[in-house]
């Protein structure tokens, strides 16, 4: 993969565009990449990751603020990379997601992310040339090119220092994170959880056959009423045997149940015939005993037998005498009440008005009736009119009512038309000031803004100059103490360098080899002198003089921004002061305020002219209403008053005294009603009259037929209907009892029967019972013995099925157990490494062998990478240390103990050492573009000499490497340079060379 041009837009610190040509900076294979601190020297490989993954590195991209906050609102945020990949070259765009200033309105909107990629080359097989322009498909595009993921490419692309430093110090925990992300064994690790979960699966199904097997045990034992044998196991001979034996009692004891059933069978039978024939011979002395006792009982009461059979022949001749006597006594009742009735009616007709009528035939009656009620017919119409008569003179009185309500109404409609043209004259009036108001609203805000600003720069100048002379007063010292330092460290070196021959001589020993030289003998070592330094206070100095470099960087830095800041505040005053400021802005508010108060009101006022205006005009068409309606009313009111005065003329005479026509109409028909009714019931009570005379001589002719003296006789002799019934019944009962006990004697097989013999049936029902309990209880133990059998001879076949299934699942449990152990680093793994582990430990084994080559050559020799597969303390996996061989000592140290210099060489090595495994692994792209950031401001002279000469094998095998650094010597080392300068309106780039 290289990289040939970068273009940014208001990303990070870059507000403009600025464009990055990796083709002129990599011209030579070699490019800086300086400036101060913060200036944006890092945001530029930010942005290439960005393009290409829609990400930044590290905690960066949990900030999510890649939009640049100088930049104008009009100007996008955007990114491009154009870069050749495995032969083909393309053009990818991205914009963040972030949030811009409405178009139309107040407040911010979200701009959605975008993404896009233009093939400049001949696209890869099953492309087209047609751009991506869907966030997923570009990622996929990138992922599949590049063949390495966001996390791959950070690492082997972005080289970050720091990151390795900590890599490189970090414990067995902290290195196996960071190689699994790089190298992708997440694989490894679900290998892991897939033996832990078919283990776990294989236990419960083995758990779950043995409880199986155990129930079954325990069902077998329980279906043969015996307890269940202790430890019983599958492969011991003894529990077939015992398994055999239990099968053979349960047919055994089968057999016996079967002998004793048939007997108590036997005995049954028996002893249920001699009950039988025994019942059969109580049953017929019992019938001949029953017959001979009813016909003495009925030979008793002859006499009473006679005595019903009189008493229902002289019950029955009396019955059609009692219905004549009803009938009679019937018609008397109807004949008085037709009486009454008829009374009744000559008083109400009397007290109608009518007169006395008791001589009146029912013609007569009738006829007056009917010319009565002509006379009502005729009053009928009138009555209407009457009605409407009534109704006419209470509209009249509405619409008197109505005319003065009418003219009130149009009085006040006149008094709210003049107030309301008022209102909507003085209304107009506050709207053109509201406009006037509005148009000069923005100019007040603006003036009242930047007055408000202009005050608060007043009032932190006297701040800003106080942390001026403080910051110039803290840079002051910060130079000198670094100086101070430098010195320090500077002659420090020195006595070391001039003693380094002592130092020396103090790791020999006798008979071992000079390091120099290669003696076996050492005739004059070197002594220390008085000042002699060592390496420890060497490194303490180091340590020292970077820390005052650190100070006095943010001193200087300050410094210029205390410079800036007062600059800036004395600028926007002009010469304005505080109290001016604060006069002027006092006017400002109070004049804005008066402006936004009556501008606000504009909208109120618009509506409200709206509504008075729409009020008026109803108010208009209400007053017209009103006068239409005040001339209808007076017009129906005049007509009608002639109409009233001509009906009341007519109404008078069908008066005729009474209150009303409706009266008098009604008296007439009271009239018709008495004079019909009193015909009705005069000629009711004739018709009665002949019925109840009729009725009297039918009773006397009964009577004589019946064959009784009188009426009186014949209605002692009646009996009701219930007690005749009741004496047929008993009548006929007694002839049935003295029929049926007469054929029962006749019957031929009770012949010489004798009704006093006794027979004993306690004794045999006894017996019967008796020997049906032992019957039912041998059937049940059949039954038992049976069903026992059954269910022992069906589990036993279940339970050795079991047995046989078992088996071989124990047997692939134990394999599977013992190789899930060996998987995770447990049982037979003797290095007690798990898979991914071992994975992790030889990839890292890899990335030690290639970093060792780039450490040697940059540490002259002195350095190597051991990779260790020993297990740490406290029970720590093994198989990811990492130790640093010293070739002066001949002895493994811990990476912590170097210096440094030192750990950056080591760092960087371990770098690019892991690029290149990364690269092999992954079986992506060639990366052709690496990027170091910073770390070389702890290298000496001699040792920044060998990265180079290591960084120039780089670019020899057609690698463009790029430095990110703000050390000065490498300005002087490399031709091509890419500063980036930091303003207080933001950064932008510049190429240099030279």
């Amino acid at each position: 993969m290289r990289l040939h041009r970068l273009e940014l837009t208001a990303f990070g610190p870059y507000p403009k565009r600025e464009v990055v040509d990796f083709d002129a900076l990599g011209a030579d294979g070699l490019f800086l990449l300086h400036g101060d601190t913060g200036a944006g020297k890092t945001t530029l490989l930010d942005a290439v990751a960005f393009a290409l993954f829609g990400a930044v590195p590290g905690a960066r991209e949990e900030a999510k603020r890649l939009r640049c906050d100088y930049a104008p609102p009009e100007v996008g945020t955007e990114v491009a990379v154009e870069l050749t990949v495995q032969g083909h070259r393309l053009r990818i765009v991205r914009s963040p997601e972030y949030l811009r200033p409405k178009k139309r309105g107040g407040g911010t909107t979200k701009q959605q992310a975008r993404a896009s990629l233009d093939w400049l080359s001949t696209p890869p097989s099953g492309y087209s040339r047609e751009p991506l322009t869907r966030i997923d498909e570009v990622a996929r595009t990138v992922g599949r090119l590049l063949g390495m993921s966001k996390e791959q490419f950070f690492q082997v692309v972005l080289l970050p220092q720091g990151e390795f430093a900590r890599f490189l110090r970090a414990d067995t925990a902290e290195r196996e994170k960071l190689l699994e992300r790089l190298f992708g064994t997440e694989h490894f690790g679900s290998v892991e959880q897939w033996f832990r979960e078919r283990r776990t699966e294989h236990k419960r199904a083995v758990d779950a056959a043995s409880q199986g097997v155990r129930e079954l045990v325990a069902r077998v034992a329980q279906a043969a009423g015996e307890e269940p044998p202790e430890n019983l196991e599958p492969d011991r001979p003894a529990d077939e045997r015992w398994l055999a034996e239990l099968v053979r009692r349960r047919q055994q004891a089968t057999r016996a149940a079967e002998a004793e059933h048939q007997r108590a069978e036997a005995d049954r039978d028996r002893a249920e015939t001699e009950l039988a024939r025994l019942r059969a011979l109580a049953e017929r002395v019992n019938r001949v005993r029953s017959a001979r006792t009813e016909l003495a009982e009925l030979a008793e009461r002859a006499d009473q037998r006679a005595a019903w059979q009189e008493e229902l022949a002289a019950a029955q001749a009396a019955a059609p005498v009692v219905a004549a006597d009803a009938a009679v006594r019937q018609a008397a009742d109807q004949l008085r009440r037709a009486e009454q009735i008829e009374a009744a009616a000559r008083r109400d007709l009397v007290a109608a008005g009518a007169g006395d009528t008791a001589d009146d035939v029912v013609a007569r009656l009738r006829e007056r009736a009917g010319q009565a009620r002509e006379q009502a017919g005729e009053l009928a119409r009138l009555v209407t009119e009457e009605t409407q008569q009534h109704r006419d003179r209470a509209r009249i009185g509405e619409l008197d009512r109505a005319e003065r309500q009418l003219a009130e109404r149009a009085t006040a409609l006149d008094a709210a038309a003049a107030e309301l043209a008022e209102r909507v004259e003085r209304t107009r009036r506050e709207l053109a000031e509201a406009d006037r108001a509005g148009a000069v609203l923005d100019g007040l805000a603006a003036r009242r803004a930047e007055l408000a600003e202009a005050l608060a720069d007043a009032q932190a100048l006297p701040a800003a100059q106080r942390a001026l002379a403080e910051a110039e007063t803290a840079h002051h010292a910060s130079v000198d103490a670094h100086q101070q330092a430098r010195e320090n460290l500077l002659d420090l070196r020195q006595r070391r360098l001039a003693g380094m021959a002592a130092e020396l001589a103090g790791t020999l020993s006798a008979g071992a080899p000079c390091p120099v030289c290669g003696s076996a003998e050492h005739p004059a070592p070197a002594q220390a002198g008085a000042e002699a330094v060592s390496e420890a206070a060497e490194r303490t100095a180091e340590r020292a003089e970077a820390t005052a470099q650190q100070r006095r960087d943010a001193a200087a830095q300050a410094l210029h921004q205390a410079s800036q800041r007062q600059e800036t505040l004395l600028a926007r005053l002009a010469g304005r002061t505080e109290h001016d400021l604060r006069t002027a802005l006092a006017a400002a508010v109070a004049e804005h305020e008066r402006a936004a108060a009556s501008a606000a009101r504009r909208d109120e006022l618009t509506r409200l002219l709206a509504e008075l205006t729409a009020r008026g005009e109803t108010l208009a068409g209400q007053r017209r209403g009103v006068d239409q309606d005040a001339a209808s009313a007076r017009t129906e009111r005049d007509t009608l008053r002639a109409r009233a005065a001509e009906r009341e003329q007519l109404l008078d005479q069908a008066r005729a005294g009474h209150p009303d026509v409706a009266s008098r109409r009604a008296h007439l028909l009271d009239l018709v009603a008495a004079w019909e009714r009193l015909a009705e019931t005069r000629a009711d009570r004739e018709l009665a009259r002949r019925r109840h005379a009729e009725q009297e001589q039918a009773l006397a002719e009964v009577v004589a037929e019946a064959g009784f003296t009188d009426v009186a006789e014949a209605l002692a002799a009646a009996r009701p209907d219930s007690v005749r019934d009741k004496l047929a019944t008993q009548i006929r009962d007694a002839d049935v009892r003295e029929a049926t006990a007469r054929r029962v004697l006749a019957e031929p097989e009770l012949a010489g029967v004798d009704p006093d013999q006794v027979v004993d049936l306690e004794l045999a029902t006894a017996a019967v019972a008796t020997a049906r309990n032992v019957a039912d209880v041998a059937v049940a133990g059949l039954e038992g013995a049976r069903r026992r059998e059954r269910e022992v001879a069906a589990l036993a076949d279940r339970l050795r099925a079991a047995w046989a299934e078992l088996a071989p699942i124990e047997a692939a449990h134990a394999e599977l157990d013992a190789l899930t152990d060996v998987v995770i680093g447990k049982g037979q793994n003797a290095e007690r490494m798990s898979l991914r582990s071992y994975v992790l430990a030889s990839r890292l084994e890899e990335v030690a062998e290639a970093a060792s080559q780039r450490l040697g050559r940059m540490s002259q020799g002195r350095y190597s990478f051991v990779h260790s597969v020993e297990a740490g303390p406290r029970g720590t996996r093994g198989g990811l240390g990492l130790d640093v061989l010293d070739d002066y000592s001949g002895r493994v140290r811990p990476a912590k103990t170097l210096s440094g210099g030192e750990s950056f060489l080591a760092s960087l090595s371990l770098a690019l050492g892991l690029a290149d495994v990364v690269a092999a692994e992954t079986g992506g792209a060639l990366l052709d573009t690496l990027f170091v950031d910073e770390g070389f401001g702890t290298l000496d002279a001699d040792t920044l000499d060998v990265v180079m000469d290591t960084l120039d094998e780089l670019r020899a095998g057609g690698r463009v490497v790029g430095l990110v650094s703000h050390v000065e010597e490498l300005r002087q080392r490399i031709p091509v340079r890419l500063r980036v300068r930091k303003s207080r309106t933001g950064s932008t780039l510049q190429l240099t060379s030279g």
